[in-house]
């Protein structure tokens, strides 16, 4: 009875690190940040008269006094931003971009609700901010309190920006900024010598400031049910997940550093970006920073240039700001040679399942014009797929069930000869025909393409506030209506832990018919276990998303109708099923 206890508790356990594992890792098994990569990288190749990089990159300022948003963003001269799918404007002390909302996703359900905002100025509550400058030796540089002039007092599609400021000594520095339609900025950056002044040696460089880190940021290390949220970028053709904000505030310095030529850096949250990326052919350093409750993500070029007198020296680089909205995304990694931008989208490790799954999704969606009937779709269509697989599964289930009469008998026979019993029973299974393990590997084929689809619909950014019908007015969090409460008559929200919404209840009844049209387990642990597990879920998937319960009570009854069929085809396992329930109740009686 003890071992009973002891193998069900570990199928249970099993279960909730299964589901519940960024929680478990972050509490008992933090990951140490990589030993090579925590120092950071110098950059051997710079010239040697290159000098340091200016504070403004290694220490960049941040202001210590509280600002109330309104204030912040009337305090200095601005220039707008309008887009289809942006607003803001940019502050003119610093060139900062430090004021983006996202005009098409709201912060809450309700539609009187306030856009998403992603970029808010130094000193608010939430300050997060980018801005363009260069660093170098033989030339004043422009600092993040340099008051610039704007050639136009707004940025949009078809009408950039060009921001301006000479030095004393004559030098000119201009970012010439325009925008698209949708998230992307891109900075041409000038600096024009003056005549009659020595070599200046300068770089430029894109900084991404954010004050505090996201409720729900990870600490690193993409696993296949983990969402990673904080420091990404893309280097040297790789997506790199591995670290977190906690990790890089505590590698030496608070600074991890990555030597480039292509790709990007930047912060990810689940459904938002902001990401730096440089020309794609100059070499790079790359550069996630911690210090004082601040995180940065710096990205400059690894040498200095040297500018003659009278000499210009122009680079081009660009900012995403924006929705990680997976037709974006891959458009300007396809049409704008960005590699990798769609997997700041952590598609985990089952990627090659995950992303024709996210385009399918999103086609279904443009068809039906409704998310939940687009995963419904795509439920049919999987299961369609898997049908073979189920299919063999089955008969390999009525296989073994057929033969147990015999596999029984030769169990009484040699009992006490265990070698002798392996060999007569492999016998049997090539008389008969039979692949014990055939009925385990269609379970192993569905196991990556049941995460792949978590990821997805977990991350997708197009199931955010998407409606399905009645109560389900947003696929992306959970059903909203328990029972705990007399469904919302009750003037209380009980504890996530225990709010069972109506679609994880439907997902445990599914799946408790699924197991009474199945063959029972001869082994009465395993009934013990499998008697549980239905209840188990239940509460288990309660906090996901409405979307991948919907998923998942769809794919119970499609497999219950799927039995049903497959139990017409296969009646001798049905006969048996009769045959062993008449005899149990027969020995109780």
């Amino acid at each position: 009875m003890e071992d009973r206890r002891n193998i069900i508790l570990a199928v249970l356990l099993t279960g909730l690190i299964l589901f519940g594992w960024p929680y478990v890792a972050e509490q008992f098994f933090p990951t140490p940040p990589p030993a090579e990569k925590s120092a950071p990288a110098t950059t051997a190749d710079a010239p040697a008269s290159a000098g340091t990089p200016s504070g403004d990159i290694a220490t960049p300022s941040v202001s210590s006094k509280a600002v109330a948003l309104p204030a912040a963003l009337s305090a200095n001269p601005r220039v707008l931003i309008e887009t289809p799918k942006l607003k803001g404007s940019i502050n003119l002390e610093g060139a900062r971009i430090d004021d983006l909302v996202l005009t098409q996703h709201r912060q809450e359900l309700s539609k009187k609700s306030p856009p998403v905002r992603l970029f808010a100025p130094s000193g608010t509550a939430n300050a997060y901010f980018a801005r363009f400058g260069w660093t170098g030796n033989g030339a004043t540089l422009p600092t993040d309190k340099t008051i610039w002039t704007a050639d136009s007092n707004k940025l949009t599609p078809t009408t950039p920006v060009t921001l301006s400021w000479t030095n004393p000594e004559g030098q000119r520095f201009d970012i010439k900024l325009s925008i698209d339609e949708h998230y992307l900025i891109t900075a041409e950056q000038r600096f024009a010598n003056a005549a009659g002044l020595p070599t200046a040696n300068v770089a430029p460089f894109g900084i991404i400031s954010r004050k505090g880190t996201p409720k729900d940021a990870t600490k690193g290390g993409s696993i296949f049910t983990q969402i990673h949220i904080g420091p990404m970028g893309v280097f040297n053709g790789q997506p790199n997940y591995e670290w977190g904000y906690d990790q890089v505030a505590e590698a030496p310095g608070g600074k991890v550093s990555f030597a480039t030529t292509g790709g990007w850096n930047g912060l990810t949250d689940k459904y938002w970006l902001a990401a730096l990326i440089p020309d794609q052919k100059v070499p790079v350093k790359a550069e996630f920073l911690s210090e004082g409750g601040y995180n940065w993500a710096n990205v400059r070029n690894a040498q200095l240039t040297a500018v003659a007198a009278g000499q210009t020296e122009t680079q081009t680089s660009r900012l995403f700001a924006g929705a990680k909205e997976y037709e974006e995304l891959t458009n300007y990694t396809e049409k704008l040679g960005i590699p990798y931008l769609d997997y700041s989208i952590d598609w985990g490790w089952f990627w090659f399942i995950a992303i024709p799954f996210q385009k399918l999704l999103l086609w279904l969606f443009d068809l039906f014009k409704n998310f939940g009937v687009a995963i419904i779709a795509l439920t049919i269509i999987v299961r369609i797929f898997m049908f073979p697989v189920a299919q063999k599964q089955f008969a390999s289930m009525a296989g073994m069930r057929a033969v147990q009469p015999k596999m029984k008998a030769l169990q009484e026979r040699y009992k006490d000869d265990k070698p002798k019993l392996q060999q007569e029973m492999m016998k049997l299974y090539q008389e008969e025909k039979i692949n014990p393990l055939a009925g385990c590997l269609p379970i192993l084929l569905q196991i990556p393409i049941f995460f792949a689809l978590y990821k997805i619909l977990m991350l997708s950014v197009e199931m955010r506030h998407q409606p399905f019908a009645l109560w389900l007015k947003d696929l992306s969090a959970p059903d909203p209506l328990t029972p705990i409460n007399l469904f919302g008559l009750l003037p209380f929200d009980p504890p996530s832990f225990i709010a069972i919404g109506i679609l994880p209840i439907l997902l445990g009844i599914t799946m408790w018919l699924m197991q009474r049209l199945n063959p029972q387990p001869m082994d009465e642990v395993q009934k013990q276990v499998f008697a549980i597990m239905p209840w188990f879920l239940m509460f288990i998937m309660a906090p996901f998303a409405a979307g991948l319960q919907l998923y998942w009570v769809v794919s119970n009854i499609i497999s219950i109708g799927q039995q049903k069929w497959l139990y017409a085809k296969h009646p001798i396992l049905k006969e048996q099923m009769a045959k062993e329930e008449a005899e149990k109740k027969k020995a109780k009686a």
